[in-house]
């Protein structure tokens, strides 16, 4: 393992350490799957890992996490919310992000209390701060710990280390909750979140790695990685995007020559 890889995995076992016992606000991604483990490995029985779900999860996205915290035999809670009533998320404001987190890290305080936790850490990397992120100041204000980015790692590193404990995840492709499909200021819905988890679902089925659907009214604009632009050269699988889209509920769908691109709707 390389040296300075090894120093900040050295940190980051030091830290959780001194913390005794952790709740860990747990997606299955790549970091949080990876501080999941590492806390496990480091603190055994002392971890808790906490999901929340709601509308704008993708329900793959939990059933992974829930298989995965069972792979590495953590107590696993699952709390299911309906932030829809929430204002300031329904009207996805440029805040929204901000207001949505707190409501879920008030929730994860409140079970992680229940359990007698007092350290909640997320998975926040040092690669976050590159990214507009509205939600990072609730971390601050209530206190939460991000481990991984105290300890300098970096989403890279995360998945070189990841591959390097065998943790499967290493490659996963990046994925954030399925608000960020939708432009600010366009109300959010539990039609277009379904619109949405649909079509991404459709299109990881049909073996794309990396993708998103961005809904703009009754149009989806596809994002691809560029690698994988070239499938849309094939008529059948124009055809069958086309139609399963139309099935979904959209009127128009379109691809982005661009290709996917990470906040591509800050």
């Amino acid at each position: 393992m390389d040296k300075i890889l090894n120093n900040k995995l050295n940190v980051l076992i030091k830290d959780l350490k001194e913390m005794k016992k952790v709740a860990i606000a747990y997606s299955g991604g790549v970091d949080s799957n990876f501080l999941l483990k590492v806390a496990k490995d480091t603190l055994e029985e002392n971890v808790v890992a906490i999901t929340i779900s709601a509308m704008m999860h993708s329900s793959r996205e939990i059933e992974e996490a829930q298989n995965y915290a069972k792979e590495y035999d953590v107590n696993h809670i699952l709390c299911n919310i309906d932030n829809l009533y929430l204002q300031e998320f329904i009207e996805n404001g440029p805040l929204r992000c901000y207001h949505c987190k707190k409501f879920i890290f008030s929730k994860i305080k409140e079970i992680a209390s229940e359990h007698n936790i007092k350290y909640i850490l997320d998975g926040t990397n040092l690669s976050d701060l590159d990214d507009y992120r509205p939600g990072l100041k609730v971390l601050e204000e209530l206190n939460i710990v991000s481990p991984l980015k105290n300890a300098g790692l970096t989403k890279d590193d995360i998945r070189i280390l990841s591959k390097e404990l065998n943790i499967s995840t290493y490659k996963k492709p990046s994925f954030s909750c399925l608000a960020t499909r939708i432009p600010v200021g366009d109300k959010i819905t539990k039609e277009k979140l379904r619109m949405i988890e649909e079509g991404e679902n459709f299109l990881q089925d049909n073996n794309f790695s990396q993708y998103r659907v961005r809904v703009h009214d009754n149009m989806a604009r596809i994002e691809v990685d560029k690698k994988e632009i070239c499938k849309f050269y094939d008529d059948e699988m124009i055809n069958k995007i086309n139609l399963k889209f139309k099935e979904i509920g959209f009127k128009y769908v379109t691809l982005d020559l661009n290709g996917y691109k990470m906040g591509s709707m800050n």
